[in-house]
């Protein structure tokens, strides 16, 4: 699948292997919540952020815009896991559709699902648009166990 990078997406690449030296595969400009996304290559998230947080922050700076990492990964599930925080999501399920369109399903801790979804909404909206982008995935629905059973017997009764 390939992606096409405008020339300001491209110079934002650029400007951010320039800051941080790690090696961004690609970039999104989300003005809608007025935000710049990378995909940062496997392993260099570290690199990315710096000690302290330091190298983002000098990022953002530059740039004007919150700055948000996402690391890459050739599986959906691992992708869309490292988007909403992989300590905080138990399960990731892609499935597809009567329509032939894929879902991807994201169980987390009730006590948790509104971190992983994010303030307005904005870390669903990433999964949302990134599992498009790069997996087709049309629809990123986050649930927590509670819900699940709570569906199923709303279902079954």
């Amino acid at each position: 699948m390939e992606i096409k990078l405008t020339s300001d997406e491209l110079r934002l690449i650029s400007l951010f292997t320039s800051v941080t030296s790690a090696t961004a595969r690609d970039c999104i400009v989300d003005d809608k919540m007025d935000r710049v996304i990378f995909v940062v290559n496997k392993g260099q998230m570290g690199l990315a952020i710096g000690k302290g947080g330091v190298t983002i922050k000098q990022l953002q700076q530059v740039v004007g815009r919150k700055v948000e990492l996402v690391e890459s990964s050739d599986s959906a599930e691992e992708f869309i896991r490292n988007m909403l925080g992989a300590d905080m999501v138990s399960a990731v399920r892609i499935s597809e559709r009567m329509d032939g369109s894929k879902q991807a399903t994201v169980t987390v801790d009730a006590r948790k699902k509104g971190a992983v979804v994010g303030r307005e909404g904005r870390n669903a909206e990433k999964a949302r648009l990134m599992a498009k982008r790069y997996f087709h995935i049309t629809s990123v629905l986050i649930v927590s166990p509670e819900q699940q059973i709570t569906n199923r017997v709303n279902m079954n009764g």
